[in-house]
């Protein structure tokens, strides 16, 4: 058995109710919830400030931290400055609702669209979401807070960006999966810019590639490279998963490996 050193966590969906009875039921079994703000409109699906009084103290309550995922319906790499500078503004807005929280990151996804083919649009691309990072970094007290999520491509095109800023990464492995990356080589560019690692099973199988399933899901040899990974890793680990089976098969599977892992009780 491997000795755990990652904190271990896990999202705030996994029971079909709200945030905060989410990590009412979970909470006690993890070190950290990645509380997921995927939307930012209407306001009203933002937790309100009450919200995060209350979460906090549920986080002084079970010895809990937090982790955000930050709204993904706006964009730092979007094509006019305008929407550039909205998107900037509205995730300033998150930021400062769950800023009593002191969450250890927020997951930041800089989107591209899939159809860019070219070096020359490539080049235009990494030019928007430099610009985009400009005009959110001004604001932050901590720029490693922020962890650039790997997404569909290649994650080597976000190291300039991610170091230039000053952020951190965070290294989606089922994300690497799904599309071909080697976790390894993202390892070896980011090393200790990693701070969070997002972990869910992977089927590769069938006619199209589904993710954010149980760890259960995943091919033997990804999981073997998963375990590599995660040996000696001390950021967080969240489990992005949304439901109880592939949250419990999933924490079943690491505990064939690494020391320390919860046995998940199922409440309501």
């Amino acid at each position: 058995m491997i000795k755990r050193e990652f904190r271990l966590g896990t999202t705030s969906f996994i029971y079909p109710d709200h945030i905060i009875p989410n990590v009412r039921k979970t909470g006690r079994f993890f070190d950290e919830i990645e509380l997921l703000v995927f939307e930012s409109l209407p306001r009203e699906v933002i937790p309100s400030a009450g919200d995060v009084q209350e979460l906090a103290a549920l986080g002084r309550d079970l010895s809990l931290g937090y982790n955000v995922h930050l709204p993904v319906d706006v964009s730092l790499t979007a094509e006019t400055p305008s929407d550039r500078q909205k998107a900037a503004d509205i995730l300033q807005g998150v930021l400062e609702r769950f800023a009593p929280l002191a969450p250890s990151s927020y997951t930041l996804h800089l989107e591209m669209d899939r159809d860019m083919a070219g070096g020359d649009e490539r080049a235009a691309w990494q030019e928007r979401a430099a610009d985009g990072l400009e005009r959110l970094a001004p604001r932050l007290d901590d720029p490693s807070r922020i962890s650039v999520e790997t997404l569909w491509y290649d994650p080597a095109v976000l190291a300039p960006l991610v170091r230039q800023y000053g952020h951190s990464l965070c290294a989606d492995l089922g994300h690497h999966f799904k599309y071909g990356f080697g976790v390894e080589q993202t390892r070896e560019i980011f090393d200790k810019e990693i701070s969070i690692v997002h972990l869910h099973g992977v089927d590769l199988t069938g006619e199209r590639p589904r993710d954010h399933l149980g760890l259960d899901r995943m091919a033997n040899d990804h999981f073997d490279r998963v375990v590599g990974f995660l040996t000696g890793f001390k950021g967080t680990v969240s489990l992005e998963v949304f439901n109880y089976p592939n949250l419990d098969h999933s924490l079943k599977r690491l505990a064939n490996h690494f020391t320390d892992i919860p046995v998940l009780e199922r409440t309501g």
